[in-house]
């Protein structure tokens, strides 16, 4: 009786394992918080469909990921880096064009502002419905 005891007792983690991987879980959580940030405001944006609003859009998003800390700002970060590397790219293959330097400088610009946690409303184009 008490080999089969023995035996069926499932092993028990260590404290300091089962907290890393909690830990681990959360990290993860946050870093989609912090990225649907980023996609809430593109997709916003494509609703919206109000001309010259873009930056505002961009200054949104990473204000709103800001606002969850500092992993936040870093997230927010690279996601606009990764962006608009993507977005000069395929300006460039499809286009054969590359992407302005206007755009980007003002664009980068933007974000900035946003992640600096400044009010992304000094970029809010007229017309732009208030829901936004």
């Amino acid at each position: 009786m008490l080999e089969w005891v023995a035996i069926s007792r499932a092993p028990q983690s260590h404290p300091i394992q089962s907290n890393c991987k909690g830990l681990f879980l959360q990290l993860h959580w946050d870093q989609i918080h912090r990225a649907s940030d980023l996609w809430r405001a593109y997709w916003d944006m494509r609703d919206a469909n109000v001309q010259n609003s873009g930056r505002y859009f961009r200054a949104r998003g990473n204000y709103e990921a800001a606002q969850r800390g500092p992993g936040g700002v870093w997230a927010a970060k690279i996601i606009s880096n990764v962006g608009e590397y993507l977005q000069g790219f395929l300006y460039q293959i499809y286009l054969g064009d590359s992407y302005g330097l206007e755009d980007q400088v003002s664009n980068r610009r933007a974000e900035e502002w946003g992640r600096s946690g400044q009010d992304p409303d000094h970029f809010r184009p007229a017309g732009l419905p208030k829901k936004y």
